[in-house]
């Protein structure tokens, strides 16, 4: 098993072909510790000293890059028509803090019970893309 402390790069450069990819889910990108397989059965532990971003290079062997990638999760997207309603679908979001990630166009919001019945209240329109999800990072009240 590798042990991995940090990223060695932000992104790879190496071509498509010599990119072996270790796939995981949103809340591991979350933790600094956690264990993954990378596609070609390459064992990874990880105990980092800051988080990785998706796509960044982890280890390197034989020429070969060793990315980290996030997996796709469905989501619900709300279409934001006018600033009246962006503002009041994200209020309503935002008391149920749900993470959330926010378009130009569209506000992407987790899967969750509480949030189907709020938007099934409210009768907005929205669809369930399966995505990779990047909610934005919770900020304290002070």
């Amino acid at each position: 098993m590798q042990l991995i402390q940090r990223m060695l790069a932000p992104v790879s450069e190496a071509p498509p072909e010599l990119r072996i990819v270790l796939r995981a889910e949103r809340r591991n990108f979350l933790k600094r510790r956690w264990r993954g397989i990378a596609d070609d059965g390459t064992e990874f532990g990880f105990d980092l000293e800051e988080r990785l971003t998706d796509g960044c290079v982890i280890h390197r062997r034989d020429g070969s890059d060793y990315v980290v990638r996030q997996t796709p999760e469905v989501v619900y997207r709300i279409p934001l028509e006018t600033p009246a309603q962006a503002a009041l679908v994200a209020w309503k979001t935002g008391n149920l803090h749900m993470p959330a990630q926010i378009g130009d166009d569209a506000i992407l919001i987790l899967h969750d019970d509480a949030m189907r019945q709020l938007i099934e209240r409210e009768g907005w329109s929205y669809t369930e893309p399966e995505v990779v999800f990047t909610p934005m990072k919770a900020v304290p009240h002070t």
